[in-house]
C-alpha cells in the first residue's frame, strides 16, 4: 500500500509540473499573440490612416471648396496666389444670393410641402409595407417584385409617360365626357402629391421595403394580443403596430425629407412653381443674378451660386444631424444593411 501511495504521489507530482509547463507555454503564447496583434496595428495603422484622410478629402473636398469659394471677392477669384483662404473675404454673395432665392419664404413654402408630402408617403408606404409583411393576398410576390422594380428603375425611363399622363389627366374619361377636355396638372405641386398617394412618389418602392422589413422582425404575438383583446386591423395597425414602427419612420422620414428637399427631377418635370422648392429655385439664381444685376461674368456669379448651395445645405444639413442618433437606429433594426 504504501509503494502505491508513493507512486501515486510520483504521478501527481508529474502531472502537475506538466500542467504547469503547459499552462506557461498558454501564457507565453497569449502574450506573443497579443505582440503580434499590436504590431500588425502598428505597421497598417499608417495605411488606415491614408486611407480614411483619402477618401474623406473626395467626398468632403468639393464641399470644403464651395465654402471657401463663397466667400471670396471678385480679386480673390483672379489672384493666383489664393488657393482656399481669402485674402479679402466678403459676405456680398451671401447677401445677394439670400435676396435672389427670397431665402425665408421659399424656405417656408419648400418645408411646407416637403412636410405633407413626406407624412403622405410614411402613412402610405408603411400601410403598403404592413400588408406585404402580414398579410397573404392574391399576387402578393408578384406585386412585391414590382415595388422592387420601382427601386431598380431609373426615373428617366418613365419620364416621358409621367409627363403626357399629368398634362391630360382624366379619371375614366369623366372630364372629357362632363368638361370636354382632360385636367392638366403641370405647374403645379398636385402630381407629386397624386403619386404619393398611390404608393408611386419619390423612392416610395425604397420606402415599402423598408417597412416591410422592419414588420417582419416584430413578433406577431403582438397583434394576436391584441385581437384577443378585441382590437381590429386598423386599431392594431395605428395604436400598436405603427407605434413600435418608430425608428423605420423615422428613418423614411428622414430619407424623404432629404430626397423631397434636393429633387430637381420631378420639379422639373411637372414643372412645379420655384417658390415650392427652394433647391430647384437655386438652379435659377445664376440667370437671375446674370440679368437682373448684370453680372456677366460666368466665374463672378458662380461665386454667388456657391453662396446659395451654402445657404440651400445648412437646413437640412442641421435636420439630419439632429436626427442622426434615431436614423441609423432605424437602419440598423429595419434590415436595410447587412
Amino acid at each position: 500500500m504504501r509503494a502505491e501511495r508513493k507512486l501515486a504521489a510520483v504521478n501527481l507530482g508529474k502531472l502537475g509540473k506538466t500542467l504547469s509547463k503547459l499552462k506557461g507555454n498558454g501564457v507565453i503564447q497569449n502574450h506573443l499573440a497579443k505582440l503580434m496583434q499590436r504590431t500588425k496595428a502598428t505597421l497598417f495603422s499608417p495605411f488606415k490612416l491614408m486611407i480614411l484622410v483619402g477618401i474623406s478629402y473626395v467626398i468632403l473636398g468639393p464641399i470644403i471648396s464651395i465654402i471657401s469659394h463663397s466667400f471670396f471677392s471678385p480679386s480673390d477669384l483672379y489672384n493666383p496666389s489664393v488657393f482656399l483662404i481669402p485674402l479679402n473675404p466678403t459676405l456680398e454673395n451671401y447677401r445677394l444670393a439670400f435676396m435672389r432665392l427670397g431665402y425665408w419664404d421659399t424656405l417656408l413654402k419648400s418645408l411646407i410641402y416637403i412636410a405633407k408630402t413626406t407624412i403622405l408617403q410614411v402613412l402610405i408606404t408603411s400601410m403598403a409595407g404592413y400588408g406585404f409583411a402580414r398579410f397573404n393576398f392574391p399576387l402578393k410576390k408578384l406585386l412585391f417584385g414590382c415595388v422592387v422594380v420601382t427601386i431598380i428603375l431609373p426615373s428617366y425611363t418613365i419620364m416621358l409617360p409621367l409627363y403626357q399622363h399629368f398634362r391630360s389627366w382624366d379619371v375614366l374619361w369623366l372630364f372629357k365626357i362632363f368638361k370636354g377636355e382632360a385636367l392638366n396638372l403641370l405647374q403645379s405641386t398636385k402630381p407629386t402629391y397624386l403619386l404619393t398617394l398611390f404608393g408611386a412618389g419619390l423612392r416610395s418602392g425604397l420606402y415599402i421595403y423598408i417597412f416591410r422589413q422592419f414588420f417582419r422582425g416584430l413578433p406577431k404575438e403582438i397583434e394576436e394580443a391584441a385581437l384577443i383583446d378585441g382590437a381590429g386591423t386598423w386599431h392594431t395597425y395605428f395604436r400598436i403596430m405603427l407605434v413600435n414602427a418608430i425608428p423605420a419612420v423615422l428613418t423614411v422620414s428622414v430619407f424623404s425629407l432629404v430626397w423631397q428637399y434636393n429633387d430637381m427631377f420631378y420639379s422639373g418635370l411637372f414643372s412645379i412653381p420655384a417658390d415650392q422648392n427652394i433647391a430647384f429655385r437655386l438652379s435659377t439664381i445664376a440667370a437671375t443674378i446674370r440679368f437682373v444685376d448684370e453680372i456677366r461674368d460666368p466665374l463672378v456669379v458662380q461665386l454667388y451660386v456657391y453662396a446659395g448651395v451654402v445657404l440651400v445645405l445648412l437646413p437640412i444639413l442641421l435636420l439630419y444631424l439632429f436626427l442622426q442618433k434615431y436614423f441609423m437606429e432605424g437602419l440598423e433594426r429595419s434590415g436595410i444593411v447587412g
